[in-house]
């Protein structure tokens, strides 16, 4: 039996034409009038040449039609390829090169770049552009999106799709030039779609049962991530599957004074958002909202997916809104989530501070790569790599070399390993420590900017944090921390190490400080370890 998103994704609108599926600023669907437009997409794609397997990038904010591409390019079994908005044109290139893509849609306002770089792509070939009210002049021979599907049929293409077919999410992960993760359909509806049921952790045996989850009481949910990460694109078709309503951040800039006026309005049951980059403002906005007499009563589920958010965000929020599930999962675009804990107040879990703790899901193991072999949860000493076993990608597109480091196989699992290093602790839990490629060598030992960082945003006026390493005489690399206060008065180190030193050993702690306005982070709340790394040896005068 096959499972394609499409098909499953057709399944409820057969069940549930008339429910409303997505809600963005005042546009407003319904399950049926989604489809219709999808289809129209996926018509249109067919008469520029798109067919099965075609690559179709998609370089917009958020928008209705992001969904409507990416549905449509899967009716076709075409694959829609996020591009981060943030790129600059070399960054571009490179993705759009890399992927082999044939068309693009895109937000007006980004014609200028695309327009620069068009000559240096021989593949591309069509432009579709969606109307954002710009200025911007659009390229030469675009296509308007809503002319190119107005007379189109919206009735469903009669196409033969499979589980083999492909989907590709491109990652800028936290240091080198963006790569495609490329799963089988199959694999990615189990991992990240929901085809395993979450009560019994059992595949659902057919793609009907699988739709039939539609069949539910209907939830309201909102994703705060942009569509261009593969968390939001997720969420969205975890949501469409199950027949709930889901709506989209209408807003380019994070607001969120206007986040929580959206949950009161549309009486929103469950939240989605990306760590601390999205949970310290939320958190600080809520005594507002609540002065100002929204009723958030609605809201029972808040989940950070993608990045952890720390403890201290945590405990402030459930001190507010005391019947809230706080969710938070551990996992990355090779994975899913290899982990998850679930705060609630006055419950027994608490993160230790010097790094989040998760339960081990039984399709996850700490790896040790050494010896190649399983680490159990008896030892609590040997830090290895978290991976995740079962449905995991088929590999990296056109990189065989950091595909066969990434997906392996260890007594006959296959296994997918992007970085991340983790240890089992005396309770049974894992501990996240973070990527070993961002690592910091100082005098012999190995420190997590990850663990520091948790440890750090203890501090009741540290907002946000990155933490690197730069040379040293004396210990090679010294840890220094890149802080965005919350208040502007000073702070001293020593002030900070008495806070930290509740959680992490003293040679951990940092030996710098760089204070900025703002620490940079993507859309998805992954650290730019880069830009930290750069502002630091500038701050600090290191060559």
């Amino acid at each position: 039996m096959e499972f394609n998103a499409a098909d499953i994704f057709e399944g409820v609108v057969d069940r549930i034409p008339d429910r409303e599926a997505v809600v963005l600023g005042s546009t407003r669907l319904t399950y049926q009038e989604l489809d219709a437009r999808t289809n129209k997409a996926a018509n249109a794609l067919k008469k520029l040449g798109i067919k099965k397997g075609s690559h179709i990038g998609i370089y917009a904010f958020n928008c209705i039609e992001w969904l409507e591409v990416m549905l449509g390019a899967y009716k076709l079994c075409a694959i829609p390829i996020n591009i981060n908005y943030r790129y600059v044109e070399e960054e571009l290139k490179y993705l759009i090169g890399n992927a082999d893509m044939e068309a693009v849609f895109y937000h007006k306002q980004f014609g200028t770049k695309l327009n620069n770089i068009k000559n240096d792509l021989p593949i591309l070939k069509d432009f579709i552009c969606i109307n954002d009210n710009s200025d911007t002049d659009v390229i030469e021979g675009s296509y308007d999106f809503e002319a190119l599907i107005l007379d189109e049929d919206d009735s469903r293409l009669s196409v033969e799709r499979s589980g083999d077919d492909k989907y590709i999410l491109y990652t800028g992960g936290t240091t080198g030039m963006p790569k495609g993760v490329v799963w089988r359909m199959e694999d990615v509806l189990m991992t990240l779609g929901g085809g395993i049921d979450a009560v019994t952790g059992e595949k659902y045996p057919t793609p009907e049962a699988f739709a039939d989850k539609c069949l539910q009481d209907q939830t309201t949910a909102l994703a705060l991530a942009p569509l261009m990460h593969g968390a939001a694109q997720w969420q969205s078709f975890n949501a469409f599957f199950s027949g709930w309503k889901f709506i989209i951040n209408d807003k380019i800039s994070f607001d969120a004074d206007y986040i929580w006026e959206i949950i009161a309005k549309e009486k929103v049951m469950n939240l989605t958002i990306t760590g601390d980059a999205m949970g310290r403002p939320l958190c600080d906005a809520l005594p507002y909202a609540l002065e100002k007499g929204l009723d958030l009563s609605s809201l029972f589920v808040l989940a950070s997916t993608a990045s952890v958010f720390s403890a201290s965000i945590k405990d402030t929020i459930l001190e507010y809104l005391p019947n809230l599930f706080l969710i938070d999962a551990v996992g990355s675009s090779e994975t899913g989530a290899t982990g998850v804990n679930i705060h609630i107040k006055d419950g027994k879990l608490k993160d230790s501070g010097g790094g989040p703790k998760f339960t081990k899901p039984n399709f996850s193991e700490i790896l040790n790569l050494d010896t190649l072999e399983v680490i159990q949860p008896s030892d609590t000493e040997t830090i290895g790599y978290l991976a995740r076993k079962g449905h995991v990608p088929v590999a990296y597109y056109k990189d065989k070399e950091k595909s066969e480091k990434t997906f392996i196989e260890v007594n006959g699992e296959r296994y997918s390993i992007p970085g991340d290093m983790a240890k089992y602790e005396e309770d049974g839990q894992m501990t996240l420590l973070g990527r070993g490629s961002v690592s910091i060598n100082s005098g012999g030992e190995k420190i997590f900017p990850e663990e520091v960082e948790m440890a750090l945003k203890a501090h009741p006026n540290i907002f946000d944090c990155l933490v690197v390493g730069v040379k040293d005489e004396i210990w090679g690399q010294k840890v220094v921390a890149v802080i965005q206060r919350r208040e502007m008065v000073d702070l001293p180190i020593e002030e900070i190490k008495e806070s930290a030193s509740k959680y992490i050993a003293s040679y951990k702690m940092p030996k710098e400080i760089v204070f900025s306005e703002l620490i940079e982070r993507a859309p998805s709340g992954k650290p730019n370890y880069k830009w930290a790394q750069n502002l630091a040896n500038s701050k600090l005068k290191i060559e």
